[in-house]
C-alpha cells in the first residue's frame, strides 16, 4: 500500500511539523506551503514542498508534479488559482498537467472531494484551522490506480470521523 501524508500551513510550527512526520511510516511527506521556513530547513528533511504565500524564500516553486506509483500528483498551495472563492481556476490547471490528485493549502479549511476523474484535497491547517476548528493533516493511500484512500487527522493522530468526507474515491 502507497502512503502520502500531506499537511499544510503550518505558519512556522516546527514542533507539529516533527511530531506529524515521525508518527507515520509513509512513502513520501507532502507540505502545501505556508511553512514560513526556509528551503533547507531540518523541519522539511523529506517533504515535497511548495511556496505558498507567506513564504519568502524564493527556491520553493510554486508548483510541484509528482509521480507516486501510478498516479500523477499536482501540489500547489493555492493562492495563485483564487481557491478561497472557487476551485475552478485550480482545476483547469489539474486539467492541462492531467492530474489525478490536486493537493493545495491556503484557504486552512479541510477538504476533500472529487471533480470529474480528479481528486482535489486541501488537509487543512496544522496551526490555524478555519471552518471545523481542528487543526489538520491527512493520509492518502492506495494499492491499486482505481481506489484512494483518504483519511484525515488532528494534531495528535487521532482519525477525525467527523468531516462529511468521503474516505474512499475511485477516479
Amino acid at each position: 500500500m502507497t502512503k502520502v501524508l500531506v499537511l499544510s500551513d503550518s505558519h512556522g510550527l516546527t514542533n507539529r511539523i516533527d511530531e506529524i512526520a515521525n508518527r507515520h511510516e509513509v512513502d513520501k511527506k507532502i507540505h502545501c506551503g505556508d511553512s514560513e521556513l526556509v528551503n533547507n530547513s531540518p523541519h522539511l528533511v523529506d517533504f515535497i514542498v511548495v511556496r505558498g504565500n507567506c513564504d519568502w524564500d524564493q527556491t520553493f516553486s510554486e508548483e510541484e508534479i509528482v509521480e507516486i506509483n501510478g498516479l500523477r500528483i499536482f501540489v500547489t498551495h493555492g493562492h495563485l488559482f483564487g481557491v478561497k472563492s472557487s476551485l475552478l481556476q485550480l482545476q483547469y490547471r489539474a486539467q492541462e498537467v492531467e492530474a489525478d490528485i490536486v493537493l493545495f493549502g491556503h484557504s486552512h479549511v479541510a477538504y476533500c472531494d472529487q471533480h470529474e476523474d480528479q481528486l482535489f484535497i486541501n488537509p487543512g491547517s496544522i496551526r490555524r484551522p478555519r471552518m471545523w476548528n481542528t487543526p489538520t493533516y491527512c493520509i492518502i493511500s492506495w494499492e491499486n490506480h482505481e481506489t484512494i484512500h483518504v483519511h484525515f487527522y488532528d494534531v495528535k493522530g487521532s482519525v477525525i470521523e467527523e468531516f462529511p468526507f468521503k474516505t474512499s474515491f475511485r477516479l
